[in-house]
């Protein structure tokens, strides 16, 4: 009879959870495409200037999210306080100077450089034409030239190769076969002549945000080799023009040494900043000392000179969705439904930046990590994927149902199937994804630490992504708000199940 009885268990299991919970879907009902859209509104207005990391904008949404989880009768999820204040580093350049023969030229109008120190001064340039050197096509602009020690002028575009991968990302990607040259040959630096003068957008003088504190104060170069780009005027003054030559002039300019003074001057220094973590508590009862987590990243791009980076979608969309979550548990809590497990609803900062404020956490967390049952995190739920085959709307991509957990798949497939019915598509769980989407938001840092982890993500990477575009009139609330009741769904059953998920599946991916 004993044996008979554990024999029934799973499937008693099973049949629990087909059945549907009329609780869990009263409060669901609270997540509706108008309280959405209204949320989502304010984070994503012009007024929070693109939330970036460790900027006024970002604080002020910051601070609008902490009185959203107040309102709700959270509890502060850092000691008395709402935010896990952490510090982010980052070079900037706070001095810059590029004077030839006596005249003082502007930044963006007629030269920019990235991030350096240092003084230089020279009183003769080399013009190597366009600065190439391809063998295999036969191409030497050097040949004849002594650069050694000195500065070099060259003009942008020309034949040659590209370098493997690109050339980088930074100011000079794209001239990158060229700053190899000079470098090669010896040069001490190498401007390249552009006529995209004067900029049309602000060059950004801040370098990469980081948790790590230098080891000492910025000093020296930063770069290998001096690099800048110099508009035509600098160039015709180089080679001792007083009228500016047109770039047609400057192709038919002879290459040599020409007399003329150049007093460069770059001042970096790295400074300290703050930025946040938000988190709201809702307690547990049974299970109090085990905790479920829902999170979103707060932070986007910022603004541009005066363009705003908006993140309606990324990840304004995930972060609102983590907000009505936070209001639909509360509100079930406050009518007799509280949570066995504590939930702990957090939106993140620094994910922009390279998941820091989930990095930041998961060193530094508020809870023991072992005995969290889940992460839960979305990140982009509100547009669709315009690569996708299928000509619907009703998806969601789930990332991380087969790592860590075999309990994950089988609790999101269900109550999706009793709740929301929408496609659950897994590509992005494939080891050879192209894209590393895995490794690409605040739940990776959860997933470092052995926590259980899905991530509920809608694939835009289109022409928005990444740009000032990514705007609320683009959301599709109907859609958005599916998949945020999809979350909500699971997590109740996460939160109330009687045993926390198992931990018995090795990750078994590299490291990010």
């Amino acid at each position: 009879m004993k044996k008979l009885l554990m024999l029934c268990l799973p499937f008693a299991a099973t049949v629990a959870m087909a059945q549907k919970d009329e609780n869990a879907e009263k409060f669901a009902s609270l997540i509706t495409p108008d309280a959405l859209k209204q949320k989502l509104t304010i984070l994503a207005g012009a007024d929070m200037e693109g939330r970036e990391t460790a900027s006024p904008g970002q604080k002020k949404a910051a601070a609008w999210i902490e009185d959203q989880f107040k309102k709700f009768g959270l509890k502060p999820g850092n000691g008395d306080s709402y935010q896990q204040l952490f510090p982010v580093y980052q070079d900037e350049l706070v001095e810059k100077k590029l004077m030839v023969n006596g005249k003082m030229f502007q930044w963006d109008k007629e030269y920019f450089f990235g991030l350096t120190n240092g003084s230089w001064k020279y009183n003769e340039v080399v013009f190597a034409g366009y600065g190439l050197v391809d063998s295999a096509k036969g191409i030497n602009d050097y040949a004849g030239l002594d650069v050694k020690g000195k500065m070099v002028l060259v003009l942008e575009g020309g034949t040659a190769t590209p370098p493997a991968g690109g050339g980088g990302r930074g100011f000079f990607g794209p001239n990158q076969a060229k700053i190899n040259a000079a470098r090669s040959k010896g040069a001490a630096g190498v401007l390249i002549i552009s006529a995209d003068f004067p900029r049309k957008q602000p060059t950004n003088t801040k370098g990469r945000m980081t948790l790590n504190p230098p080891s000492a104060t910025v000093s020296g170069s930063l770069n290998a080799l001096f690099s800048a780009t110099v508009s035509t005027e600098v160039a015709s003054a180089l080679l001792g023009r007083t009228t500016a030559l047109s770039i047609n002039d400057l192709k038919e300019t002879k290459k040599g040494s020409y007399v003329s003074e150049l007093v460069i001057k770059a001042v970096s220094e790295n400074k300290t900043l703050e930025s946040s973590n938000v988190i709201g508590v809702l307690p547990g009862t049974s299970k109090k000392g085990e905790y479920l987590f829902l999170t979103g990243h707060y932070d986007h791009l910022g603004k541009q000179g005066d363009v705003i980076y908006y993140g309606a979608d990324d990840d304004g969309s995930g972060s609102v969705g983590v907000i009505q979550m936070a209001e639909a548990f509360a509100a079930a809590a406050k009518n007799g439904n509280k949570p066995k497990r504590t939930m702990i609803f957090m939106t993140v900062s620094g994910e922009e930046k390279g998941l820091l404020g989930s990095e930041y956490y998961s060193e530094h967390p508020t809870i023991d990590l072992t005995k969290a049952t889940a992460d839960l995190n979305t990140d982009m739920i509100g547009r669709g994927d315009s690569s996708r085959k299928a000509d619907t709307l009703n998806y969601v991509y789930v990332i991380g149902h087969d790592k860590l957990s075999s309990d994950l798949a089988p609790i999101n497939e269900a109550v999706n199937k009793q709740y929301v019915n929408i496609a659950l598509d897994y590509k992005f769980d494939d080891p050879k994804d192209p894209y590393r989407i895995y490794y690409r938001s605040d739940h990776y840092n959860f997933a470092k630490k052995g926590v259980p982890i899905l991530f509920f993500y809608d694939g835009m990477l289109g022409a928005d992504y990444h740009r000032p575009t990514d705007t609320v009139d683009k959301i599709q609330f109907g859609i958005m708000a599916k998949r945020a009741q999809l979350v909500f769904h699971t997590a109740w059953v996460m939160a109330n199940r009687e045993d926390m998920l198992k931990r018995d599946i090795p990750l078994n991916m590299p490291a990010r």
